[in-house]
């Protein structure tokens, strides 16, 4: 808000002051918000960490059985397994609120099977192979685990960044400039206080 297109009147002076002090109280919710936003964030942060460990391990161990499968009883054999797979895992997907930030909860089933399970007989296939189809079933359970955590901690750090903008544009920007109508208001009222003031003793006179 301009200066110049400020009425300088007691109702514009009464309408101002109100939205400060909106803008004061909403700068101290949004700065619980972000404080608290922050809190939870670093919460998260070990928890992405170890599971980025456990990823790359369980993706190391995946590998290492998958390319002694594939030696050992060649690429064949693994395709033939795959292909008998029944059941594709079930995700079930809802949503979690973490301070008016909505986040994915994601729950699996079904990734981890029996042999039974899988489709295919002892008859056929190898220890080596059921060895690395239970690893990548591992794998892709921890993938689904990693996905809801970092997809969290990108969406509270979106939310963070977000909040501190609202936070300084009303600290250094909103509020000071509402501050400087209030108080231009003040001073003009003023003024025109005394130039009555002065001219009723004028007029006394």
């Amino acid at each position: 808000m301009s200066i110049a297109d400020v009425k300088p009147t007691r109702s514009e002076l009464i309408a101002t002051r109100r939205r400060i002090k909106l803008s004061i109280s909403g700068h101290k919710l949004l700065k619980m918000k972000r404080d608290g936003l922050i809190i939870e964030f670093f919460e998260l942060l070990p928890k992405v960490k170890d599971m980025r460990s456990q990823l790359v391990e369980l993706y190391t161990v995946a590998d290492k059985k998958l390319a002694v499968a594939m030696v050992a009883d060649g690429k064949s054999a693994l395709r033939s397994a795959a292909n008998c797979v029944r059941t594709p895992p079930q995700v079930e997907l809802s949503e979690n609120n973490i301070m008016g930030v909505v986040v994915p909860k994601i729950k699996v089933s079904t990734i981890e099977k029996s042999i039974e399970e899988r489709g295919y007989g002892l008859i056929g296939t190898s220890v080596r192979i059921d060895e690395s189809v239970h690893a990548f079933e591992k794998l892709a359970e921890k993938v689904l685990e990693a996905a809801e955590l970092e997809t969290t901690m990108k969406k509270l750090l979106d939310e963070i960044e977000s909040t501190k903008r609202r936070v300084n544009a009303l600290e250094f920007k909103v509020i000071p400039q509402l501050e400087e109508v209030a108080a231009y208001i003040t001073l003009r009222l003023e003024e025109l206080e005394r130039e009555n003031v002065f001219r009723l003793k004028r007029i006394k006179a």
